[in-house]
């Protein structure tokens, strides 16, 4: 008789004993982490602003916010145990940014201010801001709200989001506001300010627009502007506002913006607001 059979479990059960419980497997992003003093101070230098609350990072470009590519890949969420409090108690990311995307994020320190700000996040209490250069600028009015709704979908490890139909099966409602700032012949240095939080949802609508965001080869980017290559995706978190945990009072976290935008706004001679 197996010991995993039926009639075992009832002979156990006749006996006034219960069966072994096998233990429950740790999420390997639970597990602790160990980090290098170079990781260490690497994190520490991205920091923008720390209370005993909330933590806000400006995340460069080519670092995943969770998962990554490869076993040994870096990603934010592992980096969060390089501020381990001896309870075991690490800050949890808010929420995501794109692998190519750079600017500001938000980390939760306690369990209270996570759950607090998981639920703003939900109602929609949030307000971000993103700068993006893209190509095409012809197709841009100076302001634009697209409202299109977006499906996911998945091809193996790769996933994409596409504009489709409201009374398809798997839309999502997604709304992004867009302003020009600056703008060339060839280029136009873009505010966006999405309302709902679809992946890659600036992205897609830009694309939508006939404008995709430079750099972006999943969305049809140009990869070089005024003869020059694209140095990677040209979009950053620029600004992010959020019902503080503590006193509930908005409270708004930037990110500089990378000299790589810097340098191709200068090269295609768009201006960066002050």
């Amino acid at each position: 008789m197996s010991k995993h059979s039926p009639q075992h479990l009832k002979a156990i059960a006749r006996r006034g004993l219960r069966p072994k419980q096998q233990p429950k497997s740790v999420p390997a992003s639970k597990l602790p982490r160990q980090i290098s003093a170079e990781d260490k101070a690497w994190v520490t230098s991205m920091i923008v602003w720390q209370d005993d609350f909330v933590m806000g990072f400006n995340k460069p470009s080519n670092l995943s916010s969770q998962g990554g590519r490869g076993p040994d890949s870096h990603n934010l969420d592992d980096l969060m145990w390089a501020f381990v409090k001896p309870s075991g108690r690490r800050p949890m990311l808010i929420h995501r940014l794109d692998r190519d995307t750079s600017g500001i994020i938000l980390a939760a320190k306690t369990h209270p201010a996570t759950s607090y700000l998981g639920k703003a996040m939900i109602r929609r209490a949030f307000a971000k801001t993103y700068l993006a250069i893209v190509s095409n600028p012809h197709n841009l009015p100076d302001r634009v709200t697209v409202d299109a709704p977006l499906r996911r979908e998945e091809i193996g490890r790769e996933a994409w989001s596409r504009v489709c139909e409201a009374d398809h099966p798997d839309a999502q409602t997604a709304t992004t506001h867009f302003e020009v700032l600056s703008r060339t012949d060839e280029a136009a240095l873009v505010r966006c300010q999405p309302v709902t939080g679809r992946m890659h949802q600036i992205r897609v609508h830009l694309a939508h627009l006939g404008a995709p965001i430079a750099g972006d080869v999943r969305y049809g980017g140009a990869l070089s502007l005024s003869g020059a290559a694209v140095p990677r995706l040209m979009l950053h978190a620029r600004s992010l506002t959020f019902p503080h945990p503590e006193h509930g009072n908005d409270m708004t976290l930037s990110a500089p913006v990378p000299d790589d935008m810097r340098e191709t706004c200068a090269r295609l001679e768009l201006k960066l607001p002050d």
